[in-house]
């Protein structure tokens, strides 16, 4: 374990630096620049601009910029925000909480509802419902989020009035009912489409795993047919499954920025929107590396928990 455990630190470690180059160079090599902002500031000058280009250190070579914006990562300072001056973690902190709970909520609902999807065609293969529920996942996977977030808007908070059109809680009153309120709507579109993924995986490997001996031995034993769903079924689809959740926080980041911004939900998504509109680069940078760092941390935690439900499985 050990070994695998240092082996995957230096690959992780060499797809951050990949990540942070790509990323830091397209960003830098954009029209416009860091200074554009403060460019359509009234009575800036050129010689104002140049004298805040060699300030923030920006008037010198980019791989010299890049090889201080790297070493400086490493020691843990991050940079600050061009738009306040505020420390980059800090700013990503203060919109991280609103991610984690969309992300939390609608992973939740996508799991158990496309779980039970998955499982229940698997067993009905062939039924009205199987074949009901493959066109869901083909129409949910063909419309794009944005779509789905300005309908609920249009249907569940214009016309019918049951929901908030936005936002994440309401000023002044901040309650748990107010949050979990202004939580269903961003949560349940952005589960809609991750409901299909999970359904068509879920289907599969119940399908694979009723085909294997073990089931039908169970079966033929007489056990309770219950317990053989619980245990033999669905314990060992649940296996690649694992594997699959850990892929599915990049689908889930982009999801999030594509529904926070229809909902205003003050997120990473939206503070990534933002920050690209103001050309803050340090933010825009340190939303990738983090983005980058918790996809690796989560296929890594999905691969030693993998490991420890499947002793087939071992790591070395």
């Amino acid at each position: 374990m050990l070994r695998y455990l240092l082996s995957r630190f230096w690959q992780s470690l060499i797809l951050l630096v990949l990540v942070s180059l790509i990323g830091f160079f397209v960003l830098n090599l954009a029209p416009g620049g860091p200074l554009s902002q403060y460019a359509l500031t009234p009575g800036m000058t050129k010689e104002a601009l140049d004298r805040l280009a060699e300030q923030m250190g920006l008037n010198r070579p980019l791989i010299v910029q890049y090889l201080d914006w790297f070493g400086r990562l490493l020691r843990g300072d991050w940079g600050n925000s061009f738009r306040d001056g505020r420390p980059v973690l800090d700013v990503i902190a203060g919109h991280l909480f609103a991610t984690l709970l969309l992300m939390g909520a609608s992973t939740l609902l996508s799991v158990a509802i496309g779980g039970w999807i998955g499982i229940r065609s698997a067993l009905k293969e062939g039924s009205p419902f199987d074949y009901g529920a493959t066109i869901f996942a083909m129409v949910a996977l063909s419309i794009p989020t944005f779509w789905f977030g300005l309908v609920a808007i249009y249907v569940f908070s214009l016309q019918l009035g049951w929901f908030p059109a936005g936002n994440m809680y309401t000023i002044g009153d901040g309650s748990l009912g107010d949050y979990a309120i202004h939580l269903v709507m961003p949560a349940v579109v952005l589960a809609l489409v991750n409901v299909a993924v999970w359904s068509r995986y879920m289907r599969s490997a119940t399908l694979d795993v009723l085909g294997q001996d073990f089931v039908r031995t169970a079966k033929a034993k007489g056990l309770p047919p219950r317990r053989v769903l619980m245990k033999h079924i669905v314990g060992n689809a649940m296996v690649p499954m694992i594997t699959l959740a850990g892929l599915q926080l990049p689908t889930l980041l982009s999801g999030a920025l594509v529904t926070e911004t229809v909902f205003t939900w003050p997120g990473m998504g939206r503070l990534f929107l933002d920050s690209l509109g103001y050309n803050d680069y340090p933010v825009v940078m340190g939303l990738l590396m983090f983005s980058a760092i918790l996809v690796i941390v989560c296929n890594l935690l999905a691969d030693i928990f993998v490991a420890l439900v499947d002793p087939r499985i071992r790591l070395d």
